[in-house]
């Protein structure tokens, strides 16, 4: 099994091109797929993650929920925070990185002996 770390969190399994956590092992997705795809998804009203009051001021650093959601993303198998993202409410996830797994095999030199 060759596996090759692209993030913290995130491996790709370059005999099965599958996304792995890096964690535990958990087979997300295929790598040829957005990896946030496999994940357990939880969007957040802004307000929860940041102080939606600075303390004695009227105004507020959280950004209005109508108008964006911060989402996580976590591995179903270890509940490791994978990644994170501020969308508009209802856009789909970014697709924030796609690998070339052919010329990744290559490079690595993949079944060479």
């Amino acid at each position: 099994m060759k596996r090759v770390t692209i993030t913290e969190y995130l491996e790709i399994d370059l005999a099965t091109d599958r996304w792995h956590c890096r964690s535990c092992g958990y087979d997300l997705i295929s790598a040829r797929q957005n990896y946030k795809e496999g994940c357990l998804v939880y969007p957040r009203d802004p307000a929860t993650v940041y102080d939606p009051q600075i303390k004695g001021e009227r105004y507020s650093f959280a950004p209005d929920k109508s108008v964006c959601v911060f989402v996580e993303f976590y591995c179903p198998g270890c509940a490791t925070l994978i990644e994170t993202e501020v969308l508009p409410p209802g856009h789909p996830p970014s697709h924030d990185i796609e690998i070339d797994i052919d010329a990744l095999k290559k490079r690595v030199n993949y079944g060479q002996a």
